[in-house]
């Protein structure tokens, strides 16, 4: 069992190490404790479809940022526990100040997030006066709070084109996003070069080669991903979008050119058809992309998360202010 005089040594150095690092009794039925302890504490546990598989079927909303951004902000629980990366906690944070918002591990960033430093960005910003700033969920809440609205891959057309066409918008952090927009909306933005280096990393060589190997199947991809591997799919969209091509098409095999785990919430959805995973780069064994980020949170870590409600995830209130009305903004468009 737990050593409760190591969870105090961890928990006064919790900011230092990013998570409870405590051995778990093995013997522990985690899936079991786990569901007792957000009935018992009233949590809310919110999953990014990128989660590893076991985290997802716990979780009581698996989704999309958008998705859960919304089911953030229309919680009732007394707690929310964030299967997610450290931006996505913010952003739940930031919707509900007076509730506590804990991630398993606070080392669990993103990549795109983390290429938009806000002392740069905030030059950046200042050399093109008079522009709408537009960032893309995946920033830090500094980042938010210095935008005049936030978008998701879900809604982000709908966001640009909900912009007057004479007003010059800086589209921001991710480049492949912004380049997919551009010529979706047809406005010309102001991009700030940044990317995902999961969805930078699948291989277009080797999809091409694979779709040779299927030639029937359709590929699906992400708009984070690159414009030479987004010309050759058959759909672009969200992980949600991508969830619903597959599920309304006609089609029986598919390639997926995203995050690995959202095969996971697919195979759910679609158990008679074949779901093949876009080849990366990298020469591993199971040949796919994967979010080093994402598959920072474990079981165990979600159980200790739980059980001492911590790591906890603090936004200074000037900053959650601020951020607030960008995010408000973008959730009020995507209601219509």
């Amino acid at each position: 069992m737990v050593d409760h005089d190591v969870v105090e040594k961890a928990s006064q150095n919790l900011t230092e190490v990013g998570f409870l690092n405590i051995p778990v009794d093995k013997k522990i039925d985690l899936h079991a404790e786990i569901r007792r302890l957000k009935k018992e504490k009233n949590v809310v546990l919110l999953a990014h479809y990128y989660q590893q598989p076991e985290i997802q079927d716990l979780a009581d909303y698996v989704g999309d940022s958008l998705g859960l951004s919304q089911q953030a902000a229309q919680t009732d629980a007394d707690i929310i526990a964030f299967a997610g990366v450290h931006f996505m906690a913010e952003t739940a944070k930031i919707l509900n100040p007076s509730k506590k918002v804990i991630l398993p591990d606070l080392k669990a960033g993103c990549s795109l997030a983390e290429s938009a430093p806000p002392d740069l960005f905030r030059n950046f910003i200042e050399a093109h006066p008079g522009h709408i700033v537009v960032t893309y969920i995946n920033c830090s809440a500094e980042i938010k709070a210095m935008s005049d609205i936030i978008c998701t891959s879900s809604n982000a057309e709908k966001i640009i084109n909900s912009i007057p066409a004479d007003r010059p918008i800086i589209f921001a952090p991710d480049k492949n996003l912004g380049h997919y927009i551009i010529k979706k909306t047809g406005r010309n933005l102001v991009l700030w070069d940044g990317a995902c280096i999961v969805h930078e990393a699948f291989a277009i060589d080797k999809l091409l080669e694979l779709h040779k190997q299927h030639p029937q199947a359709k590929i699906v991809a992400h708009p984070e991903s690159e414009d030479h591997l987004l010309k050759v799919a058959h759909y672009v969209g969200s992980t949600t979008g991508m969830i619903n091509f597959v599920k309304r098409d006609p089609a029986t095999e598919f390639i997926i050119a995203t995050e690995a785990g959202i095969l996971h919430q697919m195979a759910k959805e679609v158990p008679y058809k074949s779901l093949i995973p876009a080849p990366s780069h990298e020469d591993n064994t199971c040949a796919c992309s994967e979010c080093a980020f994402m598959k920072m949170n474990t079981l165990e870590k979600l159980y200790l998360c739980l059980q001492y409600e911590k790591p906890e995830v603090v936004v200074p209130e000037e900053i959650r202010l601020k951020a607030l009305i960008p995010i408000q903004r973008m959730l009020e468009i995507s209601k219509g």
